[in-house]
């Protein structure tokens, strides 16, 4: 059996959202920008795009820029309130241990232009504290980001709370909501935020392209210069095709969302329950303060990356939390924030689903994940060393 759940990486996109690309490809292929009648007809669908990302979102269309996605968006929001902020003599910038690297790499780079940057702990849930952000904002302060809900252990942020401080302080509040739109409610004007970005390929719409989101009246800056598109704050001819596909995977995505997100919760419980059976595993984040489709564990005594190879073997796409892709060996951020230790950090395994997985599924994946780790544990000289007891269990 093939089992998909990595759907946090990105997920499969939707017919309705290929055929929507297709169709404006072939009969909109005007340039949004061009005055003859092609180009007026692109124009028309990408202001209506536009107004329908807004509505899902509870913004003004005039709020919406699109991007290619949420990369660009949240580096677009976080350099342009940091440089608003330096023209203002504020130089802080207060975040989260467990963002993004698109957010954290954006504030490393601006620690080396002078900025202070403060990172909030988490708990051991993955759950930043508010009394934790408000002690750290001060007259310097410039912005606060917190997304709104974790790629790799699937926590949900108290946002809300987060942005009502932020008004009240009169300080900018960004929300990195790529992992959550599309899945959980997400309205702009509850959550009190004056940037918030967007990702399509995470809820079955195309790679390559996203939205951000900027409060009327907050400053934005050219990330991209060129030509006048996006009102002069983007440049680059807009991917119209992709944007149409974003636009109607989005709609689809919140049509039915209690329903959606109480099913794929089930699928997400099966498997936590048939997991934690594994002998010295940890669930990672909050159990039910969690995205409906996320399952994180630690397993002590093995090594991320084998278990990954051992599961795509029996037709398993997962991801771990180990940071193997780059090539180091370094565990996730994430997991060491909520405290593991590395070597338990190492052995981490993240699972993701969507309407799209089934309990059959799920049950040749629980027992899958059951053989893999016996496997990997069979040949580890670390597990060898914590069951002669000379080294001793964490988990």
């Amino acid at each position: 059996m093939k089992v998909y759940a990595d759907n946090a990486a990105t997920t499969k996109v939707r017919p309705e959202a290929l055929d929507a690309y297709v169709k404006t490809s072939q009969t909109l292929f005007g340039n949004p920008s061009s005055l003859h009648s092609e180009g007026q007809r692109a124009k028309e669908l990408l202001e209506d795009c536009r107004a329908r990302v807004a509505a899902v979102l509870g913004a003004d269309p005039r709020e919406i820029y699109f991007t290619s996605g949420g990369s660009e968006a949240d580096n677009q929001a976080i350099l342009s309130a940091a440089k608003s902020g330096a023209l203002k003599g504020k130089k802080k910038i207060v975040s989260t241990a467990i963002e993004h690297h698109a957010v954290l790499h954006t504030l490393e780079k601006l620690k080396k232009e002078g900025f202070e940057v403060v990172l909030l702990p988490v708990d051991g849930s993955g759950i930043v504290k508010v009394a934790d952000a408000e002690a750290a904002i001060d007259e310097n302060c410039c912005l606060v980001s917190v997304m709104t809900a974790n790629n790799e252990i699937g926590t949900i942020q108290p946002v809300e709370e987060i942005g009502a401080l932020c008004r009240a302080k009169k300080v900018p509040f960004h929300t990195d909501a790529v992992q959550a739109v599309g899945h959980l409610p997400v309205d702009v004007n509850k959550f009190g935020c004056d940037y918030l970005a967007l990702s399509g390929h995470k809820f079955e719409g195309p790679r390559g392209v996203g939205a951000l989101y900027c409060r009327r009246g907050a400053p934005l800056f050219n990330l991209v210069e060129g030509g006048a598109q996006e009102r002069g704050k983007r440049a680059g001819t807009e991917d119209l095709p992709a944007i149409a596909a974003m636009t109607v995977a989005l709609e689809l995505a919140v049509k039915n969302l209690p329903e959606t997100a109480k099913t794929v919760q089930t699928l997400r419980d099966f498997v936590i329950d048939g997991l934690s059976s594994i002998p010295h595993c940890a669930l990672n984040g909050d159990r039910e303060r969690r995205l409906a489709g996320n399952v994180s564990f630690c397993f002590e005594g093995v090594e991320g990356e084998a278990l990954l190879l051992y599961l795509d073997d029996l037709g398993v796409c997962a991801s771990s939390g180990s940071a193997c892709t780059s090539g180091s060996l370094d565990p996730s951020h994430v997991l060491l924030a909520i405290g593991r230790v590395h070597d338990v950090a190492h052995g981490s395994l993240r699972l993701t689903f969507n309407e799209n997985n089934t309990m059959e599924e799920m049950k040749y994946l629980v027992e899958a994940v059951k053989t893999v780790v016996s496997k990997v544990r069979s040949f580890s000289p670390v597990w060898r060393d914590l069951q002669t007891g000379k080294r001793q269990y964490i988990l």
